[in-house]
């Protein structure tokens, strides 16, 4: 499944060096690559030990890792929501996302001058959210007229049901506040699900630090995080200063080095990816063998079926049955066979729920 997240940000505030790190195939884990799909569209490759060591055990022919396509949404000012600047190609391209990496601005610089004179993060935030909520609100109120008169005089529960929530939804984006925090029940979100509406997706809050804030943070990341503590979101600290550095160093043990000697346990850019994969309650499931060691993305509480599903979905339709190997198991008996001879090889059915990092084969008939 093809996961996509969009990076905003106002200028200045360090969304492109951050996108160009992410763009970097030596920000990553070691030997992966990333390519550009379009200028603006990078493909990651998710770091991921356990992929690592699977392939140091099975000795495959090739790796596959899990990939996030990155987006540089670019052109957002003040007006967006009336097409102001690039105005309708940056909500297009936002419209298409998974979720939405925002960059703040939290360090001060004064050879960085700011679009707004001064640096304040919580500004730079509401800027972006109320262009997001105004298109948002269009398009809810929008979907309002068409449905109030079915809701008002026909007997449609849907329409009725509809109507209801979106004049939920359109008080909450009149107060300024983004959908994901409207006071509606997951199982009611199903009636907006149809306007993929912009302030809904989950978001990450990338705190763009300098490099002496970037292990506890500063008084501009706190202002941060009590503003979005009601939201759906996390909140990152990344130095793109540091990031950019990584990003030259050509091998991955100086990476590893230069992260140690500043105290990180791993990069800005290793944990943005697991931050996204938590955001969106993804996990990962792996097939081992000769030909290919290979992860697959799936939704946490994905079945079996639903999981062989993600390979081709012939496989999800003729599915019979899946033999699953832990993680843990794998590492400890070193092989598939050897798995099966200590009873650690499971044969599961339909009802099956994958577990994160589960190594799978599966049994189809078509």
């Amino acid at each position: 499944m093809a996961l996509q997240c969009g990076i905003v940000g106002l200028p200045n505030v360090g969304k492109s060096t951050l996108f160009n790190c992410l763009s970097n195939a030596k920000a990553q884990a070691a030997n992966f690559p990333f390519c550009t799909i379009e200028p603006n569209v990078g493909v990651i490759t998710v770091p991921d030990e356990r992929l690592t060591k699977l392939a140091e055990l099975v000795n495959p022919n090739r790796v596959v890792p899990n990939t996030i396509e990155i987006v540089d949404i670019a052109g957002l000012v003040k007006g967006a929501s009336k097409g102001e600047g690039l105005g309708n190609q940056f909500l297009g391209n936002i419209r298409a996302t998974n979720a939405i990496i925002h960059v703040l601005r939290c360090f001060d610089d004064g050879n960085v001058i700011h679009v707004d004179g001064s640096v304040d993060p919580i500004r730079d935030k509401e800027i972006i959210d109320t262009e997001l909520q105004l298109k948002d609100l269009d398009a809810v109120s929008k979907k309002i007229q068409k449905v109030e008169k079915m809701a008002k005089t026909g007997g449609d529960k849907d329409a009725k049901k509809a109507y209801e929530v979106c004049n939920v939804v359109k008080t909450h984006l009149e107060s300024g506040k983004s959908v994901r925090t409207a006071p509606i029940s997951e199982e009611d979100r199903v009636f907006i699900e149809d306007l993929f509406l912009l302030t809904e997706k989950p978001v990450v809050y990338v705190c763009n630090v300098d490099e002496n804030s970037v292990t506890n943070g500063n008084a501009y990341v706190d202002r941060v995080k009590e503003a979005v503590k009601e939201e759906n979101a996390q909140v990152l600290i990344i130095s793109a200063k540091i990031e950019s550095e990584i990003a030259e160093l050509e091998s991955y043990e100086e990476r590893q080095e230069f992260l140690n000697d500043l105290g990180l346990q791993e990069s800005g850019v290793s944990q943005l990816i697991r931050a996204a994969y938590r955001l969106l309650n993804l996990g990962t499931y792996f097939t081992a063998g000769v030909q290919e060691v290979r992860a697959w993305t799936i939704t946490l509480g994905f079945t079996a079926p639903q999981a062989a599903g993600v390979i081709h979905s012939d496989f999800e339709k003729g599915f019979i049955r899946a033999e699953v190997i832990k993680y843990e198991d794998f590492i400890k008996y070193e092989s598939e066979a050897a798995c099966k001879e200590a009873g650690k090889l499971s044969v599961e059915g339909k009802t099956y729920v994958v577990a994160d990092g589960d190594i799978m084969h599966f049994r189809f008939n078509v």
